[in-house]
Order: structure tokens, then C-alpha cells, then sequence
């Protein structure tokens, strides 16, 4: 997905804009950038963060960087920031999001011959260049977000610095979140708001969707208003997000506390302690747990100093590996017990399955598992969550291609909890975990576990609703 942090300071921002853009790095897996604007000009830095830390890779460079307006992001691909000298003047841009009719944007700009694009890898266009591109076309800032922000097709918050202070915009219907932070001398706009308490910064306001926001370093204003559909990403809730950040004011952590209280409310199965796979999986375990009233243990624990996170590698079989590496099983918390996880969800099931695998080869007597959210019947359109190639990679989907010879069958009765369709696929996709019991949340309680009226949520993995 990848996050952003901006900051626009009476005095210097680098050491903000450092601890704020690494407050980020859960959020990304390949690159990592900073841009900070000075009276000399701008200074950028953009590194390799596909198995190093952010903050190593970039530490050494800081004392380069002085100003007092800067952006800094953790991508899952392309080299950000993007350094720009326009008709509009010097300004660094970053964006989040997935732009889905890039060629066809790209196109229109080639056929009016008033653009082109050096950023480009493997023949693809760079997203952010490609927005900056759209923006130009137009004569002031403000003019161009919004021209951004009405022609693409997906999702694309960005930021914005120029000499004079930040622009910060978030996509059109607000699939990811777009904060204004505030302290004595100092505005910033994160995508997670676990940045801001430690630097000193209270949560001023959440942007609207389609909103575009000026911030200098006495306060903000709307510079074009926001719309009125909000579609924000569920996931955020269930996966993506820093438990310690909110979204619309809505907590993840304690959202994650509910989620397993629902889980826990349509269930009676019989175990000797519940678990949750770290990490994502621990918030719903616990709430879980609690609600029932059953022990919280951990029979895995995590070893992060030397690993880096599972889903980085390029290819399945290394992810896999740095999966199964990190997880260090506790056989006493194992052996002869009847255990229940939570998870965040079930996406592929390949790592999962080696999960289960393990615990049975560690003594497990039972594993049963409860998803935080329902079946992922759909490939996010707007920002790539599931990051597969084609949607039978899911789970779900390849239960339902083996139930009804094709991939593509009726999948709104496969999506309905009380079909018989939908037990035949969960009984499928128990059956080629070997777990002993799988039960997933349904969509109505997860809604109500993040609080939003339904209708505020994309929902489109579960039910196409997007």
C-alpha cells in the first residue's frame, strides 16, 4: 500500500520528518524517500528498503538535510519523492494509491504532446511522475490536485511541498486516510496518526475525501472542499493498520478488540486457549479471548531483529521461508492442546497451511482458526491489498473453482453466509488447511466492530461493494 508523512515547521523539519516517515515503514516494501526544500533549493533521498530498515538506510544521509518543508513516503514500488520545476514552480510530490488507467492517462498526455515521463522501469510509468504530469496541465495547485484527483481510476492521496508550505490532498472517496497533525509552530499530514503523539503533535482534523488542504506552520486551510461519498479502506482496520493509529477517529486496535468479540459471540467450540497469529492476528485474538473468557497464550513467537517481513521478498517460496523462520514455536504451549487462532484473514492460505502443518507436527491435539473477516471473494481494485497476480490466487476463489468447475460462478451466493454455497467453500478451504474447525467473521459484524455506517466502508473483497 505505502504511507506518507509531511511536515512544514517554523525551525527545521528534518528530525520530524525522519521519525514521522519511519513510523511508516510497516506500511511499504521497497523504497523509501525524503524531500526536504530549502532556500538553495531541495535535497532528496530515495533508498533501497526491500531488506534493510528505513531508518538504517537512511540515518547517514540526515545531517544533508535542512528546511523547513518536507515530504517523505515508504513505497511498495516506485522511487518517491518525484523533484519538479514547473510553471507552478519547485515542488516535490508523493502519492499513495493504485492508478488502474495510468496508459490511458499517459496516452491523453502524449496525444496533447505536453508531457513525458524519465521515471520509468521495466517500460512502466512511475504513478507519482504520472500525477505530477496531470497536475501541470493546470495553472495553479489547487486547480491540478483536483484535476488528479477526478481522472484517476483506483485511489491516489498525495502530497505536495513547495517553498511556500504543503498541500496535502486525499483520494476521491477516501479509500486511505489524510491526517492534519498540529503543535506550537509546526503542521504535518500522515497517513497514520501513530506518528504524531511522540513527535509532540496532536490529531487536528481528518481530511474529507477529495479534500485538498494548504498547511504552513501556523495552520491549515481547505483549499477545495471535500466530497461526500467515503468509501475508506475496511482493511485498514482488519490488517493494514498501526494499532496505535485511528482512521475517522475510529481506533485500530480497539476496533481489532471488537472484531474478535463477534467472532467470539457466534461461537462455542471447545479449546484449551486462544492465540493470534502474530502480528495482525493478536488484536482480534484478544478480544476474543476476553469475550469468552478463555486464555490468551502464545504458542509461536516472533523474531523480527534479523527478518525481514514476510510478504517483502519478490518471490512466494522466499516469503514463505522468511515466514516460517520468524515464527519460533513454544512446544509447551503447544503440545497436547486444543488451540484457536485468529488471524487477520486468509488471503492465499500458502503460508497458513504451513502454519497449521507445524502445530500438527508440534503435538497439537486441534487448530482451529477464526478469520477476522469474511472470505476474500474479490482482488482489491483500488490498492492492491492482496497483492496477487490474478484473483485464483485467493483462497476462496480456488475453492470455487474446484466446487463449481470455474472461477467465476455466482460468486454473490458464494459471498452470503447463509448459503449453501458459502458453507461448501469454507468446508473447502478447511479441508485443504487441515484445520480442525474454520469459521469466518461475518461482513455485518466486522462492520459494526469498526463502527462506520457500511455504506462509508469499501467492503469490495467480501461483496464487490466498492
Amino acid at each position: 500500500m505505502g504511507g506518507f508523512f509531511g511536515v512544514v515547521s517554523r525551525d527545521d523539519c528534518v528530525t520530524d520528518l525522519f521519525f514521522g516517515t519511519d513510523y511508516h515503514f510497516h506500511l511499504g516494501t521497497r523504497r523509501g524517500g525524503l524531500a526536504v526544500l530549502h532556500d538553495a533549493g531541495v535535497t532528496r533521498f530515495i533508498k533501497d528498503i526491500s531488506n534493510a530498515q528505513f531508518r538504517s538506510k537512511m540515518q547517514a544521509d540526515l545531517p544533508r538535510l535542512h528546511g523547513r518543508v518536507g515530504i517523505g513516503v515508504i513505497s511498495d514500488t516506485d522511487d518517491q519523492p518525484i523533484l519538479f520545476r514547473s510553471h507552478l514552480g519547485l515542488f516535490a510530490i508523493s502519492t499513495v494509491g493504485v492508478i488502474r488507467n495510468a496508459e490511458a492517462l499517459a496516452a491523453r498526455i502524449f496525444a496533447e504532446r505536453s508531457g513525458h515521463f524519465s521515471e520509468v522501469r521495466g517500460g512502466a510509468i512511475n504513478p507519482t511522475e504520472l500525477a505530477a504530469a496531470i497536475l501541470n496541465q493546470e495553472a495553479t495547485f489547487e486547480d491540478g490536485i483536483r484535476r488528479v484527483l477526478d481522472v484517476v481510476e483506483g485511489s491516489c492521496s498525495l502530497l505536495v511541498a513547495t517553498p511556500r508550505g504543503l498541500y496535502a490532498a486525499r483520494d476521491r472517496f477516501g479509500r486511505t486516510p489524510v491526517t492534519i497533525g498540529a503543535k506550537d509552530g509546526a503542521r504535518a499530514a500522515t497517513f497514520e496518526t501513530s506518528a504524531l503523539p511522540n513527535l509532540g503533535y496532536r490529531v487536528e482534523r481528518y481530511l474529507g475525501p477529495g479534500e485538498v488542504a494548504f498547511l504552513t506552520a501556523e495552520g491549515d486551510e481547505t483549499r477545495v472542499p471535500p466530497g461526500d461519498r467515503l468509501r475508506i479502506c475496511s482493511f485498514l482496520w482488519v490488517y493494514y493498520g498501526y494499532p496505535a493509529s485511528s482512521y475517522e477517529g475510529i481506533n485500530v486496535e480497539a476496533a481489532r478488540y471488537r472484531c474478535g468479540e463477534r467472532l467470539a459471540a457466534r461461537d462455542d467450540v471447545a479449546v484449551d486457549a486462544v492465540a493470534g497469529i502474530p502480528d495482525s492476528g493478536v488484536g482480534h485474538a484478544i478480544g476474543y479471548a476476553a469475550a469468552r473468557g478463555l486464555p490468551y497464550r502464545r504458542p509461536f513467537v516472533k523474531y523480527t531483529p534479523t527478518w525481514p517481513r514476510s510478504f517483502m521478498p519478490p518471490n512466494q517460496s522466499l516469503r514463505d521461508l522468511v515466514a516460517r523462520m520468524k515464527l519460533i514455536p513454544i512446544d509447551d504451549l503447544i503440545r497436547g492442546r486444543r488451540l484457536l487462532f485468529c488471524d487477520d484473514s486468509i488471503v492465499r492460505g500458502t503460508q497458513l497451511q504451513d502454519t497449521i502443518r507445524y502445530l500438527f507436527e508440534r503435538g497439537a491435539k486441534e487448530v482451529h482458526m477464526r478469520p477476522a473477516c469474511p472470505p476474500l471473494v474479490h482482488a482489491c481494485p483500488y490498492l492492491n491489498f492482496s497483492r496477487s497476480r490474478s484473483e485464483l490466487d485467493l483462497a476462496a476463489r480456488r475453492a470455487i473453482r474446484e466446487l463449481a468447475g470455474r472461477h467465476d460462478a455466482d460468486l454473490a451466493r458464494y459471498a452470503d453466509p447463509d448459503s449453501e454455497a458459502y458453507a461448501a467453500m469454507v468446508e473447502r478451504i478447511r479441508a485443504g488447511l487441515r484445520l480442525t474447525t474454520l469459521r469466518y467473521q461475518r461482513l455485518g459484524d466486522l462492520v459494526e466492530a469498526i463502527g462506520l455506517p457500511k455504506h462509508k466502508l469499501c467492503t469490495f473483497c467480501w461483496d464487490a461493494n466498492g
